[in-house]
């Protein structure tokens, strides 16, 4: 009997463990350049997000509605930081978007805009796996000016 329950849990157990082995792979996402490739599919056409990341849905969120997208997306997957950071510079200036500024102090921010939107990546390296946070909103337009009434 207990043989029996031990050879059941060993079988559930491996079940489990063998498949996530297989995306334990460090390069499998990359060309032949070595870098990163786009994944098949993403929340916004024009921000990608690199082949092997998932989205992390409990701790995402996204809205458009009348030309304006507003989102908070997170992805985890595993591939090298300083990759990523290519990845994301090399992926959105093709992606009509503006590099503005890199920021690299342990987690590393990227921030982008364009016309009338900004976008920040951050890249954290925890432990053996990556998180990324895309931040998605509009630009904030600046406020105008009131005149003085004419003097008298």
């Amino acid at each position: 009997m207990f043989l029996r329950l031990g050879l059941a849990v060993l079988i559930l157990f491996l079940s489990f463990t063998l498949p996530a082995c297989s995306t334990m792979s460090k390069s499998s996402n990359l060309n032949a350049d070595g870098m990163l490739e786009s994944a098949a599919t993403f929340k916004f056409a024009d921000i990608p997000v690199p082949a092997g990341f998932k989205i992390v849905p409990q701790d995402s969120y996204s809205f458009e509605s009348g030309g304006i997208r507003v989102g908070v997306l997170r992805y985890q997957g595993k591939a090298d930081p300083d990759v990523v950071m290519g990845f994301y510079k090399t992926q959105m200036p093709a992606l009509n978007w503006n590099l503005l500024n890199v920021v690299e102090f342990g987690d590393r921010i990227l921030n982008f805009d364009r016309q009338n939107e900004t976008c920040i990546v951050e890249v954290r390296a925890r432990g053996n796996s990556i998180k990324i946070t895309v931040s998605l909103g509009p630009k904030s337009q600046p406020l105008a000016k009131k005149s003085k009434p004419p003097l008298k």
